[in-house]
């Protein structure tokens, strides 16, 4: 059965240490593309920054980087396409041959959050065994089924998974609304203060585990 593992890794061990050190509040995500070429693996970059000239800069300096060309610099986000040098290809390389799919790669305060997918259990054993055998710091943070529910992976319980489904199918979140928080409780048979928590509780960990990129718990901020 196939699992997920999500690992940490500084930069300094991974990719992009000189932009980092560059232009700290810089936060990065890796667009991947489905490709046989090693050079298109992951050929984009999207940089939120304060100063998107200063991370232009930062990346055309980088020596992880061979490579780049802005597409896009608008409202706080650089679109970037990016050349990475040989050394990072050998390294993604091995993950490769190591039967490791990125799934999603982000990096923020200097630290990188890789989500890969594995055919089984005993493939991830060997993967941290290789890197670590090696020196690479990859730090296992979680680690799920590749079939488990949506929710589990959002951290959803069944409750904050079905008030935000009921108050999408009742239209609570249309403009304008088409319900009242009364009717999502008469609905559930639940008190509306209960729906108000759940509902308060579903949004802020699908944001924090699809739109942000933050330390896991239990580690240290990189500042």
């Amino acid at each position: 059965m196939s699992v997920v593992a999500e690992f940490t890794i500084p930069a300094d061990a991974f990719a992009l240490e000189h932009t980092f050190d560059t232009v700290p509040d810089a936060t990065v995500e890796i667009e991947r593309l489905a490709t046989h070429s090693r050079e298109w693996v992951m050929p984009f970059l999207w940089v939120r920054s304060d100063d998107l000239e200063a991370v232009k800069h930062a990346l055309e300096a980088d020596p992880d980087i061979e490579g780049v060309r802005t597409l896009n610099l608008a409202d706080g986000i650089g679109y970037f396409n990016v050349h990475w040098s040989e050394e990072l290809q050998r390294l993604i390389d091995e993950v490769v041959d190591q039967h490791g799919i990125v799934q999603e790669a982000e990096a923020k305060d200097g630290r990188w959050y890789l989500k890969l997918k594995f055919v089984d259990e005993s493939v991830l054993e060997e993967f941290q065994a290789h890197f670590r055998d090696r020196g690479h710091a990859f730090e296992l943070q979680r680690l799920y089924r590749g079939i488990e529910p949506k929710e589990r992976r959002y951290d959803l319980t069944p409750e904050q998974r079905e008030v935000l489904t009921t108050a999408q199918e009742m239209g609570y979140f249309d403009v304008p609304r088409e319900t009242q928080i009364e009717e999502l409780a008469a609905e559930l048979d639940i008190s509306t203060n209960s729906v108000s928590q759940r509902l308060r509780r579903a949004t802020d960990n699908l944001v924090r585990n699809t739109l942000t990129v933050s330390t896991p718990k239990g580690l240290p901020d990189a500042n």
